[in-house]
């Protein structure tokens, strides 16, 4: 499974209906689950993002299928970035030259 971490921030539609932004997180991390991502953890931040979001998908398209269907909701835009871990990152090592 890969391993993924979206930044997001609301939109303006986000923003004016935030008293329903655990509930929406919620129906997120079930359609999430039933599109094949694991929903790991959905943070809540101050700064530059309003949520940080780490997931695992099986690849890179159904994770793409998962962010767009949360995009259609209009509530959250997201940028997302693949992350490898230790043992990952250390077979990508090892196959340098």
């Amino acid at each position: 499974m890969g391993k993924y971490v979206l930044l997001g921030n609301w939109t303006d539609k986000g923003a004016r209906e935030v008293k329903d932004t655990v509930k929406r997180s919620r129906a997120a991390r079930e359609a999430f689950a039933r599109m094949g991502v694991n929903a790991r953890e959905w943070i809540f931040t101050l700064g530059q993002y309003d949520v940080v979001l780490t997931v695992e998908a099986p690849d890179d398209e159904t994770l793409t299928r998962a962010a767009l269907a949360l995009a259609l909701q209009g509530n959250l835009r997201t940028t997302t970035l693949r992350g490898f871990g230790e043992s990952e990152m250390e077979e990508i090592l090892g196959a340098l030259p």
